[in-house]
């Protein structure tokens, strides 16, 4: 079995759980069908928002063809959250190890990292999440899916592999791959991406993290738990620079405790090869210059949408540099043609890209008017502790005009926190002034990506802070930080002059 060449680097080493991977998402001697007369809906593209569609769509009755010329599962199962989190939750084991003795539990040895077996484990556990987004399964759904290089002949028509395909609607689903921005030297070494980051068997001793936004945090805190001397770089102030400033500040407290070292507002970096098939690379930051030799260099900036080679001018169908251009009902240029997911979505998260594929199944099959913008989407890095956002930031906030109360609840006053020894965050909700509607959040705790949901339910649908304050939750648990927030929203509803009527109220009941 041979592995296509665009997969080759993403799919190393060869081993039996990558071998069981491209069975389910890119079997080799897959034949594909022969085509409908007609599909009611062709997709192009078999990530998150492809694959939704897709099974969406044959679920309600529609004939539908399926195009994927790379991985089915996309970048989510393949070179994203899946493999990111198998490595993340191997750091932290590793990290709960090294300070168990703070709970006052001993471990012989201290805690080693077999980086080898790290690696293993998340090609298997990759392996054997595959068979859900594998051909396999979408065959039995009543796909149709078609394996190699489609483009469109016109609005109507798309070949792939010779055989062509007619639709009344389709779909774009193509996403988006990594891509680095201009940077002096770089095209003269061998740097990492997402793409070929998981294809490591060794741990790099020296390892530089360009960009400190979610990928570049999450994978630097890592690899400095598993041992690696980490440099972060980033052109901008701190880290994570669109999130909450406090909680952007708390992460960064811990990623230092873990060894990373952050290397801010960093000027004119270039690289170069050193000895050994090292890497050199030189920059500013705040004034001083440093001149850095490391194992291997990791890219963590700038996403280009797939578009080449799709035939969009035959079908009419707009584009630009940000990807394909759509309006608020995923619509493109030509009418009957759809896009969904990081190829055309500002929010590049696989929860964005499923749910706009509901919509695209709506507007597309059943005449539906359903927007984007009506879409209220969080988002969370899996740094440790996490940041978990949703709706407006107080900065935007401001910069829209909108006055806002804000209501914070420190996990240092929630007695679960304080018992897990997980203080180091906070919950922190906007509400419009005045009144109790939610406009925005931010979590930073262990578990901030789970706790966001509730705030994202009240929101989603016209649920207040009070009806948050007035839903029990068990205790002890770092939830209740979230009911505590109501609970201060509350305490601004008794006034002065109504505390003082409660008072004589209650001395004339006396």
């Amino acid at each position: 079995m041979t592995v296509r060449k665009e997969n080759q680097r993403v799919l190393h080493p060869w081993d039996e759980h990558n071998q069981k991977l491209v069975s389910e998402v890119h079997p080799q001697d897959w034949t594909n069908p022969e085509p409908a007369e007609k599909y009611n809906l062709v997709v192009v593209g078999a990530g998150t928002a492809g694959l939704v569609t897709a099974a969406g769509a044959a679920g309600l009755g529609a004939k539908v063809a399926l195009v994927e010329r790379h991985l089915m599962g996309g970048d989510c199962l393949n070179v994203g959250c899946v493999p990111s989190k198998a490595l993340i939750s191997a750091a932290r084991a590793a990290t709960a190890l090294r300070h168990a003795k703070e709970w006052g539990v001993s471990v012989k040895n201290g805690a080693h990292v077999d980086f080898s077996r790290v690696m293993e484990r998340m090609r298997r556990l990759r392996a054997s999440i595959s068979p859900h987004d594998s051909a396999r399964r979408f065959t039995e759904l009543g796909v149709d899916v078609f394996l190699g290089e489609g483009h469109f002949l016109d609005a109507h028509t798309m070949e792939v592999a010779g055989e062509k395909l007619r639709f009344s609607k389709a779909v774009i689903a193509t996403g988006a791959r990594a891509s680095a921005p201009p940077m002096a030297g770089l095209d003269e070494v061998d740097y990492l991406t997402n793409e070929t980051v998981f294809s490591l068997t060794e741990l790099p001793q020296r390892l530089a993290v360009v960009g400190a936004g979610p990928i570049g945090c999450e994978m630097a805190q890592a690899f400095a738990r598993f041992g690696s001397e980490v440099l972060l770089l980033e052109t901008m102030h701190g880290i994570l620079p669109r999130e909450d400033r406090d909680g952007a500040g708390i992460v960064l407290q811990s990623m230092v405790q873990d060894g990373v070292r952050l290397l801010c507002c960093g000027k004119d970096l270039k690289l170069s090869r050193a000895d050994d098939g090292k890497i050199r690379l030189t920059l500013e930051s705040h004034g001083q210059s440093y001149d850095e030799v490391v194992d291997k260099v990791l890219v963590a900036v700038g996403r280009t949408p797939n578009v080449e080679g799709l035939g969009l001018e035959n079908a009419g169908v707009e584009c630009s540099k940000k990807g394909v251009q759509v309006d608020d009902r995923l619509r493109t240029s030509r009418r009957n043609i759809y896009a969904a997911g990081d190829i055309c979505s500002p929010y590049q998260f696989t929860h964005a890209a499923d749910f706009m594929a509901r919509l695209v199944i709506r507007n597309a099959l059943f005449f539906g008017r359903a927007k984007a913008s009506a879409l209220t989407i969080p988002w969370t890095t899996y740094t440790d502790p996490e940041i978990a956002h949703v709706g407006l930031y107080e900065g935007q906030a401001r910069e829209q005009g909108v006055q806002i109360d804000t209501y914070t609840r420190e996990l240092k006053e929630v007695d679960r926190a304080i018992l897990e020894g997980r203080t180091n965050g906070f919950v922190r909700v906007h509400v419009r002034k005045g009144k109790d509607k939610i406009l925005g959040a931010t979590v930073v705790a262990a578990n901030a990506g789970d706790m966001i949901s509730e705030i994202t339910l009240a929101m989603t649908h016209g649920l207040g802070l009070k009806h948050i304050a007035s839903t029990i939750h068990p205790y002890p648990t770092q939830a209740e930080a979230i009911r505590q927030v109501g609970d201060a929203f509350n305490r601004t509803r008794l006034t002065p002059f109504a505390k003082s009527l409660f008072t004589r109220l209650m001395a004339w009941r006396r």
